[in-house]
């Protein structure tokens, strides 16, 4: 019989999100940093966002590299992507931040023994106000999702 542990921890895990540019990499990052090579871990959106012209789509967040720089996690080399573009899709653990990306997860994991978890974690590309206060909401939601790796993953 295997352990709780052992039944807890998956082999392969994808976050997804509706961009892949704040939370699921966050998450991604914060998860190889607990688990190191023990887990594969990768992280996708539905689709890459309508930006103003020079933007890049497929760039990390500003303001979510900033915060996960505080932690010690580098995200610069972050490249957005898509569930199409996965180079694999066999994860034995799907974790979704959004209705439209965990509709999407339960697509992906159809005839498959793939579990399914929705974690409903603010957006914080949605706060408002001053650089300081943008800061402290996209902190808020690294630490909400580091306390919810903490708790699911040991």
């Amino acid at each position: 019989m295997p352990s709780e542990e052992g039944a807890r921890r998956p082999a392969a895990v994808l976050f997804a999100c509706n961009f892949n540019r704040v939370r699921s990499p966050m998450a991604e990052a914060l998860l190889k940093r607990v688990a190191g090579q023990r887990i594969y871990v990768d992280s996708c959106g539905l689709r890459h966002p309508a930006l103003a012209d020079g933007e890049d789509a497929f760039a990390i967040d500003p303001f979510a590299a900033a915060v996960m720089g505080e932690v010690g996690c580098d995200l610069s080399e972050h490249r957005a992507k898509t569930f199409d573009e996965l180079q694999d899709d066999s994860f034995d653990l799907v974790i979704s931040f959004t209705p439209e990306s965990q509709h999407r997860a339960v697509e992906l994991a159809r005839g498959r023994a793939a579990e399914i978890e929705y974690w409903p974690i603010f957006d914080p590309t949605l706060a408002e106000g001053s650089r300081e206060a943008r800061l402290m909401a996209y902190r808020d939601v690294r630490d909400a999702l580091a306390a919810r790796i903490a708790a699911r993953f040991g």
